[in-house]
């Protein structure tokens, strides 16, 4: 996946002005990724809130809260889905580049282009047959919290139609010709 919505994409290297869909587009890879940073900052801060509540009132009174151990449940999913939008936004997802590192400009945008349309694919493949999942935890409660096991399950709807959108943006991109920035090994490399 490209880094759509990476400083190095936006850079238009003094070439004319940007399209409005494709400006379009970078912004709606830049909302994903800080749609992703408000889920997982809310997230990690509840779970630790709760976690560290439940200790305090352990201590403190020998007894703590029992929802405390359930709400993991609900809110781990969407940290982890807040982590793959992230990731995908920022086209820091895990990846063997040795292939595209040894292909040609074209056909390495050939084959990245060919990447996305795949993890279009099976994002819309999970989203299609996670739904008897979904119907199936709309009638399912967490027992001490009676709040549905939908509101967990709802994080991989959250996950891979962030992955889908972003595929899409991705292949716009590329299709534009526009840098993704990942051929800059200082701006590709985490190390």
């Amino acid at each position: 996946m490209m880094a759509a919505g990476s400083p190095a994409s936006r850079d238009k290297a003094g070439k004319g002005r940007d399209r409005p869909l494709l400006h379009a587009v970078v912004g709606l890879v830049i909302l994903l990724d800080w749609s992703g940073r408000c889920v997982g900052v809310l997230c990690l801060a509840f779970m630790f809130a709760a976690l560290l509540l439940n200790v305090v009132l352990r201590y403190a009174f020998g007894t703590g809260i029992a929802w405390a151990y359930e709400i993991h449940a609900l809110l781990l999913p969407w940290l982890v889905g807040a982590g793959i939008v992230i990731a995908a936004a920022r086209g820091r997802n895990i990846a063997v580049t040795l292939l595209p590192d040894l292909l040609g400009h074209r056909a390495r945008l050939g084959l990245m282009i060919v990447v996305d349309v795949v993890v279009l694919a099976i994002c819309i493949s999970v989203l299609w047959s996670s739904q008897p999942i979904l119907r199936a935890a709309q009638f399912q409660n967490l027992s001490t919290l009676g709040i549905k096991q939908i509101w967990g399950y709802a994080s991989l709807v959250y996950a891979f139609a962030g992955m889908a959108l972003i595929a899409i943006a991705d292949i716009l991109i590329l299709l534009s010709g526009r840098s993704t920035g990942e051929d800059d090994p200082a701006r590709s490399s985490l190390s």
